[in-house]
């Protein structure tokens, strides 16, 4: 992959484990916690789509509430946990090569960035909690749009700012559908299948399908 001047990350579900907060409290929630997490995640996801349609913006903060407060409901889980989970996805915690990857790129001079959903407040603390400080040039927030992605005014974001061309950069997500936008944008879009998922059907090839961030330093090379 050559020509390439700026490396953005997806940060929900690609940097950062978005089953974590619940896991961390598996010992409370019990042998339904999986499948709560992912229905949590799920509806998260739909609540963006949908208020980006309807033109009824909410900020990710108030949609991880939101979808939350859905989700316990229907796993029948104590209303008293509501605010021990919204903590711990303040804090989720990031994959194990995260790290000791970002580092070698930052040693290589590529613009590092987040391209996320999440507000500013909630992405500076993601990487405040995990140690990523003096890592990213941007935290690029859906928040300075006011609209979720797969909107292309998402990924203008860092086109605008480092004045280059989609095709300079390698975008990644483990979520396909923000693979596919950020495809069909023009970025190369990278796909992180950590967990051997089937891709979409949404008039994009990755160009490149990962298991995890450690294969990216020989994918850009």
């Amino acid at each position: 992959m050559k020509d390439i001047k700026a490396i953005v990350f997806d940060a929900y579900g690609t940097l950062f484990d978005v089953n974590s907060a619940a896991e961390k409290c598996k010992g409370k929630i019990g042998d339904k916690w999986q499948g709560f997490a992912s229905f949590w995640r799920t509806t998260q996801l739909e609540y963006t789509w949908l208020r980006s349609l309807m033109k009824r913006h909410k900020d990710f903060w108030q949609v991880t509430e939101d979808s939350l407060d859905k989700s316990m409901k229907a796993f029948k889980i104590d209303s008293s946990m509501k605010n021990e989970l919204l903590n711990l996805y303040k804090v989720l915690s990031p994959y194990p090569e995260v790290k000791e990857v970002l580092k070698k790129l930052k040693i290589k001079e590529y613009k590092l960035a987040i391209l996320s959903n999440g507000t500013p407040a909630l992405l500076s603390e993601l990487v405040k909690s995990s140690n990523l400080e003096n890592i990213f040039d941007d935290l690029f927030s859906v928040e300075e749009v006011r609209i979720y992605k797969p909107d292309s005014k998402v990924y203008d974001m860092p086109i605008k700012k480092y004045q280059i061309k989609p095709d300079e950069v390698a975008f990644l997500s483990a979520n396909t559908w923000d693979v596919s936008g950020g495809g069909n944008y023009g970025y190369n879009a990278i796909w992180v299948n950590r967990n051997n998922n089937i891709f979409d059907n949404l008039d994009y090839e990755p160009k490149n399908e990962i298991k995890n961030l450690k294969q990216l330093i020989e994918v850009i090379q």
